[in-house]
């Protein structure tokens, strides 16, 4: 449980590191522009790059919290063996959908290993990191859920939410 806490803050973190990147680069970009008639050339690519790893976390984080975008219209008027097969089924098309993602995302990473931005010249393969990471990340979750489920916890949430006092 506190290890789940603990990564959950440093997802945060790493969150608010972006946005206020992304605020600095942007705001500082137009101050120099409308004051001095000038600007940063980085403030495009750095806020770009910022922009897709704090989607790519954002997502990652509201998966592991059970608060991502789902349809359960169906799933939530069952209950017993046909919601089980359903949640599994569920699981089954989210794990070849995160399949396809992680294949894709690595074979982009790997032709960005060649590839570098033309402003900052970082290495293009470190923006395609992002969706990488939250695929694999997203895939063990998804595995933890089901174990969760296994173990007897029939929601698959996982049990360091149990105790955060949410209704």
């Amino acid at each position: 449980m506190k290890l789940a806490a603990l990564l959950r803050h440093g997802v945060e973190a790493l969150m608010a590191l972006c946005m206020t990147g992304m605020v600095l680069a942007v705001f500082g970009n137009v101050l120099l522009r409308y004051f001095w008639g000038t600007g940063w050339v980085v403030s495009e690519e750095l806020s770009r790059l910022l922009f897709i790893w704090l989607v790519c976390l954002s997502a990652t984080l509201a998966f592991g919290e059970g608060k991502h975008l789902g349809f359960d219209l169906i799933t939530a008027r069952l209950s017993g063996a046909k919601a089980t097969v359903l949640r599994w089924l569920s699981r089954l098309l989210m794990a070849l959908a995160l399949w396809y993602l992680v294949r894709g995302s690595w074979e982009q990473v790997l032709v960005g290993m060649d590839s570098r931005s033309p402003v900052m010249n970082y290495p293009l393969a470190l923006a395609a990191a992002g969706t990488l990471v939250m695929g694999v990340c997203m895939a063990v979750l998804l595995l933890l859920q089901g174990w969760q489920e296994l173990r007897g916890n029939p929601s698959g949430a996982p049990e360091a939410d149990a105790g955060r006092g949410q209704p």
